[in-house]
Parts: C-alpha cells; structure tokens; sequence
C-alpha cells in the first residue's frame, strides 16, 4: 500500500499540472461582451479583442448558453454575408478584433434570453504552432453595448455604416 501512494502522488501532481496547463492558454481577452436578447430571440453575439503572447490559431469555441461558432462578416458584392469560419490565426502580440461586422462569436439556440447585467460563460480553443490545444474560459458580461474600453472600434453595426 505504500508502494502505491508514492507512485500514486507523484501521478495525481503530474495529473493536475497537466490539467492546469491546459487550461492556461497564452492569451489575453480585454472589452469582451455578448449582446442582451430579447424574449423569443435565439441567437446573438459575443466580441472581444485577443492578444496573443505566442502565434496561436482560435480553433473553437463553447458556451453552455447555447450553441457557439466562430462566424465571419464579409462583403460579397453588394451583400454582406455571415458564415462559420473553422480557424481564425492570431499573430503573436498583435490585437485581433471579435467585433460586429467582423469576425466574432455567435452564439445560437440560446436556452434563455441573456439579461444586461448577467454573464455567458465561454470557452475558447487554440492550437499552438506545436499543435498542442489550448484553452481559455471566460465569463462574458451581457450588455446591450459595448463596454466603454471596446471604443468605436466595436461599436454596434447598424447597417455597415451607410445611410438611408
């Protein structure tokens, strides 16, 4: 029996690091935020900035609030079109923007309506150059807007900005 707790201790303290590590993901969310529903409304959209310490690929994303993909904004023509992205690559200390109208989280199949004041958990997977995963939990704040360190940059998109 003692046999087995010391090579049982050392396990379970090498268990746990590994856990820790992969937990700890190399990069930092700042002004992040998921858009306030209404009653009967299904889906929204959560943004932030991301800075990596290391060059990292975002390779998804989960909320137990719902369905959650990584979605893209981009002008086809005259049309602006969303659609699920798989990656998105995150140069090492450079900002990358999760914002409307651009890349950003899209939460969908929401189970309740997400109330200003509350929070949405999110967790985000990266690859490393290595190809090791990953990630970071977050509790997102619920806001009908963006928080005033997003700045303009986040700022909510009407209609891309042009006029009627």
């Amino acid at each position: 029996m003692t046999a087995f707790r010391f090579i049982a201790a050392p396990l379970l303290a090498l268990a746990a690091g590994a856990a820790c590590a992969q937990a700890a993901a190399p990069v930092t969310a700042t002004a992040s935020w998921a858009r306030a529903t209404v009653q009967g409304q299904r889906s929204t959209g959560a943004f932030m900035t991301l800075v990596a310490r290391e060059p990292l690929t975002l390779v998804g994303v989960a909320s137990p609030a719902g369905t959650a993909e990584l979605h893209e904004m981009r002008m086809d023509g005259d049309v602006m079109r969303m659609r699920a992205i798989d990656r998105l690559e995150l140069p090492a200390g450079q900002p990358v923007q999760l914002k409307p109208g651009g890349h950003h989280l899209m939460v969908m199949d929401l189970k309740a309506p997400l109330q200003p004041g509350a929070s949405m958990p999110v967790t985000l997977t990266f690859r490393t150059a290595a190809g090791e995963q990953r990630q970071l939990a977050l509790q997102v704040p619920v806001s009908a807007t963006p928080p005033k360190e997003a700045g303009a940059a986040t700022a909510p998109a009407g209609h891309g900005g042009h006029k009627h």
